[in-house]
């Protein structure tokens, strides 16, 4: 049972959070459970963990402010232990660290800059750049598939509905693109050979040897005689 303290600060938290959201990060509590909050952390630009969405818990102990919390994500991202505890200065792994000052927002955002560092932790795993990436391409859709995430997150949701809709619609365009171009190609093809039947006649008469003109031999026997126009006669 959460102490009378640990419910107004959480609640005072949250709708902070809702006045003025925290870049790059959304949290939400359980509807059931002010203790349990489900949180969202955007990949920061510039780092492999960019286009993608990370979602966690963090458990608040009913002592919280006075305790730390345990934090835990759930998206496979390439630097954390998935459904085991983070190992943060801001977490119950070092309680002798903690600062009841600090509040969601703050944790949240030390985890996404924790996220960028390479540093070993326990909780944490090693793998390339390129595994990052590829995690970060699949984070939303791994998301989707939860149930709890598609209820507190609904704004998340329709983003990849429409990402998806969006996909979709350029797969089925591209058929019909190849077929226009398969189609203007023919055309192209087509009009290049009723060029070249247009062109043959003509080349024909062009090669083909011209008579030698009557007036031109009458003219030429009335002045040479008929002896020396004979072998015009045979041009």
């Amino acid at each position: 049972m959460a102490e009378k303290s640990c419910v107004k600060r959480l609640q005072k938290e949250y709708r902070a959070l809702c006045k003025e959201p925290v870049s790059h990060v959304v949290a939400r509590p359980s509807p059931s459970d002010i203790l349990e909050w489900h949180y969202v952390l955007e990949g920061s630009e510039g780092t492999p963990f960019a286009g993608g969405y990370y979602y966690g818990k963090i458990k608040f102990p009913p002592e919280y402010p006075y305790k730390p919390p345990g934090i835990i994500m759930i998206t496979p991202n390439g630097r954390f232990m998935t459904q085991k505890k983070i190992c943060l200065s801001m977490s119950d792994f070092h309680p002798e660290s903690w600062n009841p000052m600090w509040s969601v927002s703050s944790i949240l955002t030390g985890l996404l800059s924790f996220m960028t560092d390479n540093s070993p932790t326990t909780g944490s795993v090693n793998t390339t750049a390129a595994d990052k990436r590829r995690l970060a391409k699949d984070s939303l859709a791994f998301n989707c598939k939860n149930a709890a995430f598609r209820k507190l997150f609904p704004e998340y949701v329709e983003k990849h509905d429409q990402e998806l809709h969006s996909e979709q619609h350029v797969s089925s365009q591209a058929p019909q693109e190849d077929k226009s171009r398969a189609k203007l190609e023919k055309h192209g093809d087509s009009s290049v050979e009723d060029a070249k039947r247009v062109d043959a006649p003509k080349d024909e008469r062009r090669n083909r040897k011209q008579p030698f003109p009557t007036w031109m031999m009458l003219l030429l026997v009335s002045i040479f005689g008929v002896v020396m126009a004979l072998p015009l006669l045979q041009l």
